[in-house]
């Protein structure tokens, strides 16, 4: 099997890479881990696709998406911002796209070598048990041009030995979603509570209710919904730790459903310790719900992510490493493949030292995508060529589907 490119992982930049080369006539393989596409949207539960600024560039893909969901009923537009998807049916929506650009998606497969020549990929090794071009059949070739990675965690670059960046940590989080919800009975409650509109918002769509709101353990801020996690914790229905941070909203297409960005971690634990402990964090937030929000009596958790969100990992080294200095300078370069206003954004497990800097305009390089030393691997997404600070601020979804889609139409050009 031999393609112009192979794009390994089926998130956001990865489905944007894959879907964009396919468009521009090169023949692509997209091989995701999972049995469907769409990462932190689908198995992470990360909704709403966060504002990244009005001159965003390589949108195309971007657009195409909320087109293609909007058609199936899993899109709204609410606060200005129509990246406001459903995590189900966005899994069929990427289908979908896939399908239009004629690439070729490879479910349930990892890589398990990688064949070099000098400071070139020549070949991907690749398991996929329950394909049938490579049933029954324990390691396949694949010949390619070029790869870009898209695994979040750099597992490209890892099993090709690259030099990474030096590591930090933050504190991951479990989404969950709640049904049962008497959203009327809520939004009012809410409006009342509340008359913070840069922190609770209200909106009627197609006559459906869409609300978010918030509330976080920082003391820099007054919070309506304090008093209530207050008396909770003191009477044992939640940890302290429960309300560190605490951030909630309706989904397109679930009239009846709360999204719950929480909880975040912030015990220092490994990954399997991480998923049990913030299940049970998990429970103790939806009886919270049910005992103390009007309008949750009768809710229920209805979906639990399916992987962690994971804010910072591996980060490749790049041609250019991208830093907080050329971020906050608003750094012009000659082939950006993003422009974003997205806020520096970096969590801590710590109460006060979490940051959120607003900052304006600031341009990513291609060069930040392309490995120090293979020349014809490509790395996108959170695993970016970046320092710990200026990758807090990229990470983000709006940034990862124009990352994947600039460095497709740079390879493109070299093909």
């Amino acid at each position: 099997m031999k393609y112009d490119l192979v794009v390994v992982g089926g998130g956001t930049a990865g489905c944007s890479a894959a879907y964009t080369a396919g468009k521009l006539g090169l023949k692509t393989l997209l091989i995701e881990k999972n049995i469907h596409l769409g990462g932190t949207i689908t198995s992470g539960l990360v909704v709403p696709v966060m504002k990244s600024g009005k001159n965003q560039i390589n949108t195309d893909f971007y657009n195409e998406l909320i087109a293609e969901l909007h058609s199936i009923g899993g899109q709204i537009t609410y606060q200005d911002n129509p990246g406001w998807f459903n995590p189900e049916l966005t899994k069929i929506a990427l289908d979908n796209l896939m399908t239009k650009s004629g690439v070729e998606v490879l479910f349930n497969t990892e890589i398990t070598d990688v064949i070099r020549e000098n400071k070139m990929i020549k070949s991907l090794q690749i398991l996929s048990p329950y394909n049938y071009k490579v049933q029954n059949i324990l390691s396949v070739s694949i010949d390619t041009r070029y790869v870009i990675d898209t695994t979040g965690n750099c597992e490209i670059g890892k099993i090709c030995n690259c030099e990474f960046l030096e590591n930090f940590e933050q504190p991951v989080s479990l989404r969950f979603i709640m049904g049962g919800v008497d959203l009327k009975e809520f939004s009012n409650w809410l409006l009342e509570l509340d008359s913070d509109r840069n922190v609770t918002t209200v909106e009627e769509i197609d006559d459906n209710i869409h609300l978010s709101t918030a509330y976080t353990w920082d003391s820099g801020k007054k919070w309506a919904l304090a008093p209530l996690f207050e008396d909770a914790v003191n009477k044992g229905v939640l940890k302290d730790s429960d309300r560190n941070y605490f951030q909630i909203f309706t989904v397109a297409g679930m009239p009846d459903s709360i999204a719950f960005n929480c909880p975040r971690m912030v015990e220092n634990l490994d990954y399997s310790k991480a998923l049990a402990a913030m299940r049970q964090s998990i429970f103790r937030l939806s009886n919270f719900c049910k005992n103390y929000l009007p309008g949750f009596e009768k809710a229920y958790i209805s979906n639990i992510a399916d992987m962690l969100g994971v804010r910072v990992s591996r980060r490749i080294k790049g041609k250019y490493i991208y830093t907080i200095d050329d971020l906050k300078s608003g750094k012009k370069f000659e082939n950006p493949v993003v422009i974003s206003d997205y806020p520096v954004d970096v969590h801590s497990n710590e109460r006060d030292k979490s940051t959120l800097q607003i900052v304006q305009d600031y341009q990513l390089p291609i060069e930040s995508l392309i490995s120090a030393d293979i020349d014809n691997l490509f790395a996108a997404g959170r695993c970016l060529s970046a320092d710990y600070m200026a990758q807090g601020a990229l990470r983000v979804q709006a940034s990862c589907f124009s990352m994947g889609e600039g460095a497709a139409k740079y390879i493109a050009n070299l093909c």
